[in-house]
């Protein structure tokens, strides 16, 4: 996999420009399923050239607006002081929302839990609980390992459960890295894009049904479950980008809604847009 460094497409960067140019930069949840994306339309628009790089959404909305990137991937929706100041630039924006996620709760497969409330998420990742034994028999101190505060992840966990998160949270610097500790280390929870899970695939990681007090548990990986809305923390995947640039991203962002788009989105374990969000 590819985890959120810059990718050039194709080699030669000086014999693209102006329209046959395109950055994108911003959310790492979404960086390696922009770069399948990516992939296969240049193998269809060979003359375009696009380069990718995350970060996290904060930075790819401050790269739109600072003309650093002509799309700004974002996990989560805009601000208002962000408005603000693309509204003071006289800068008019829009936005398209090409697929859905669902945010994974991961564990160590050693740990003795399949499934969590939202009442024990709280209490965790606020860190008014800070050891398994609380939840499950073993004790262990409980490790969390989240996202930076730059990171739309990090702001979507935080509003949806109205929460600020413990100060001796481990701030990572992207899914990745999230799930290469959570590896190690069998007291660990973290929170990560369920694309990055690869569908319940990844050795050494558990993905932890969620519930809420008197509810079904339920899984991030379940497809019928986000299509319905069921899952709590499902959210849409944005891209931003200026009005006056639409013509020139058009070809991308209409690839992006064809059947051969959609099924990269599904294949990479993330979920189209089947209805409104």
């Amino acid at each position: 996999m590819k985890y959120g460094f810059i990718i050039l497409i194709p080699f030669f960067l000086a014999c693209y420009v102006g329209n046959k140019s395109i950055k994108i930069k911003g959310s790492d949840t979404e960086v390696n399923l922009t770069v399948s994306l990516v992939e296969s339309f240049r193998n269809l628009n060979q003359e375009m050239f696009i380069s990718i790089s995350g970060g996290g959404s904060g930075l790819g909305i401050a790269s739109l607006l600072n003309g650093v990137a002509d799309i700004a991937n974002s996990s989560r929706r805009i601000n208002t002081q962000e408005l603000e100041l693309f509204a003071k630039k006289n800068i008019k924006i829009d936005s398209f929302v090409f697929a859905q996620d669902a945010i994974a709760f991961v564990v160590s497969d050693q740990l003795g839990i399949d499934s969590i409330s939202m009442d024990q998420l709280t209490q965790i990742l606020s860190g008014n609980v800070n050891n398994w034994v609380h939840i499950t028999s073993q004790d262990l101190p409980i490790n969390i390992y989240g996202r930076q505060s730059n990171s739309g992840t990090y702001d979507f966990i935080r509003a949806k459960l109205n929460i600020r998160f413990s100060p001796n949270a481990k701030q990572m610097n992207g899914n990745a890295q999230i799930l290469e500790a959570i590896k190690v280390d069998h007291s660990g929870i973290g929170y990560v894009g369920a694309g990055y899970v690869m569908k319940g695939k990844d050795h050494g990681i558990k993905v932890l049904k969620v519930y809420s007090d008197h509810g079904t548990s339920i899984s991030p990986l379940d497809p019928d479950k986000i299509a319905s809305h069921l899952y709590y923390f499902q959210r849409p995947l944005f891209q931003y980008f200026k009005i006056g640039d639409y013509s020139k991203i058009k070809p991308f962002l209409d690839f992006e809604k064809t059947t051969t788009g959609l099924s990269i989105i599904k294949s990479a374990g993330y979920y189209p847009v089947s209805s409104p969000l």
